[in-house]
């Protein structure tokens, strides 16, 4: 297997990235102008830091995806099925490269150690294009929910080009300026309206909409809201900086600070692993949380 050859759909797309977002700044500014402020917008400190945040996403996997080739292929190996590179095999990847999807977004909300690499995703307080941009610079807790494909036979160049073909799909869904798109799509895809709910830091859309692609994953697991009230974005705790190396870090320094603390071994333990609004009795709230509040998390 060649290692040299990685599939790569995303770097080539970035000219289209930085065109679109522009593009998209001056269609909302003018419908800005004609609805007044129901839309978020863009800010030039906001949006330089999305896109040094996706700038140094693209930098890091230059090595990590490599090395998540590395360990596709090794269990591909390991594995005596193969399902080739027929048509059925790539209908069959898309859903459930798609599940995977579904699982590594769930568990990178319900588990704070996880949410501490997807948090730099939801940190800002705007949504356009630019914030599909802000992407973590430690993408290495992933690699584990796309595992199981490999075993199941799919090639790693199928693996990697589906996940560029998800990742390229979440792109264009991250806007304002798209209201709600026929029923029939709605129903069955990941779209602006869902994915604004996800965003979103409004009681009534904590921890929802997880899909990549297809939102028929939360209709079946319980998980999906439709967008009924605006959305006010970010975090519970908003950040107040624009620097990349704090955005991408922080919350993994809270944890540090946080499991540090006096207290049993399963104490430090809970504030590492379990829901990032989750606290012992008696005892201040984590620093940071993820898009979610004490009503949707109440602590045991």
């Amino acid at each position: 297997m060649d290692m040299t050859h990685i599939p790569d759909l995303i770097t080539p797309a970035i000219p289209v990235f930085v065109i679109t977002v522009i593009a998209e700044a001056l269609w909302v500014r003018k419908l800005r102008q004609e609805r007044g402020d129901t839309l978020k917008g863009h800010t030039w400190k906001d949006t330089f830091a999305s896109i040094s945040m996706g700038l140094g996403n693209v930098a890091v996997s230059v090595f990590w995806k490599g090395v998540a080739f590395a360990g596709y292929a090794a269990l591909y190996h390991l594995t005596p099925l193969r399902l080739g590179h027929g048509l059925v095999a790539w209908v069959l990847l898309f859903f459930l490269e798609d599940l995977c999807y579904y699982a590594f977004h769930r568990v990178h909300h319900e588990s704070r150690l996880f949410w501490a690499s997807h948090v730099v995703h939801h940190s800002s307080q705007h949504y356009n294009l630019s914030t599909a941009l802000r992407q973590t610079w430690t993408p290495m807790t992933g690699w584990v929910f796309w595992a199981p494909l490999a075993l199941l036979g799919f090639s790693p160049e199928m693996i990697v080009t589906q996940q560029a073909i998800s990742l390229l799909y979440q792109y264009w869904i991250h806007t304002e300026a798209i209201d709600r798109l026929p029923r029939p799509v709605e129903w069955l895809f990941n779209t602006p309206s869902h994915h604004r709910a996800h965003h979103a830091s409004n009681t009534a859309y904590i921890d929802v909409n997880y899909a990549g692609i297809l939102i028929i994953w939360d209709r079946l697991f319980g998980t999906f809201v439709p967008e009924t009230e605006r959305p006010i974005y970010g975090l519970t705790k908003n950040l107040t900086t624009h620097n990349p190396v704090r955005i991408a870090f922080h919350e993994f320094a809270a944890i540090a600070r946080d499991a540090a603390r006096p207290g049993p071994l399963s104490q430090r333990l809970g504030y590492i692993f379990r829901n990032p609004a989750w606290k012992p009795k008696g005892a201040p709230r984590p620093e940071a949380a993820p898009p979610s509040v004490e009503a949707a998390h109440p602590a045991p």
